[in-house]
C-alpha cells in the first residue's frame, strides 16, 4: 500500500519554494518507489501480490498554484502505471486509487499547521473521509486474484475536478 500524500503550499511556479517541491517529490514519488522496490520481490514470490497506490485527482488535472503537488502526483501515478506493464504476466495486481477532497490532516500540512486556512478548504462541501478510502482499499483487496481494478477515481459529490467545488453557504 503506497499511501504517500502530501503537499506544501500553493505557490506559483515563479514563486516555487524548492524545499517544498523537494519534500513533495521525496514523499509522493520517491517514497512510493522505495516501498514498492523493497516489497516487490516478496509480492511476486507470494503468488498473489497486490499493490495499491493512492494518488489523487491531481494526478490527472493541473490547477493554478499547485504545480509542485500535481507534478509529484502525476509522477507517482506514472510510476505506478509503468509498473503495471512491467509486471504483466506476474502474479501481482496493481490498483491506483485517485481521491478528490478527503478531509484529513492534508490541508494542515499544506498550510504549515494553519487550522483556519485548512478548514476553508472543506468549507461548504461534504468531503470524503479517510474511512471512505479505506473501504475502497478493502474492496480492492477482497477481489479474486484474477480481478485487477486498474484505476478508481473517487470524489465527493460536491467536487467536479481538482479545483472545482459546489459550495453551500
Amino acid at each position: 500500500m503506497n499511501n504517500a500524500g502530501g503537499a506544501k503550499g500553493l505557490a506559483t511556479v515563479a514563486d516555487a519554494d524548492l524545499d517544498d517541491w523537494r519534500w513533495m517529490w521525496e514523499t509522493n514519488v520517491l517514497g512510493t518507489l522505495r516501498v514498492t522496490k523493497a516489497l516487490l520481490p516478496k509480492l511476486i514470490a507470494s503468488g498473489d501480490g497486490l499493490i495499491v497506490t493512492i494518488t489523487s485527482v491531481a494526478a490527472f488535472v493541473a490547477y493554478d498554484n499547485g504545480a509542485g503537488y500535481t507534478s509529484a502526483k502525476h509522477a507517482q501515478a506514472v510510476l505506478h502505471r509503468t509498473l503495471r506493464g512491467e509486471l504483466l504476466g506476474q502474479p501481482v495486481r496493481l490498483t491506483e486509487i485517485a481521491p478528490g477532497a478527503v478531509e484529513t490532516e492534508f490541508s494542515l500540512v499544506r498550510f504549515d499547521g494553519d487550522e483556519e486556512r485548512a478548514a476553508k478548504v472543506y468549507e461548504g462541501i461534504d468531503p470524503l473521509v479517510a474511512q471512505d478510502i479505506a473501504e475502497i482499499v478493502g474492496f480492492v483487496a477482497s477481489r479474486p486474484s484474477h480481478v485487477n481494478l486498474d484505476q478508481i477515481i473517487v470524489k465527493p459529490r460536491d467536487q467536479a475536478d481538482a479545483g472545482r467545488f459546489a459550495r453551500r453557504n
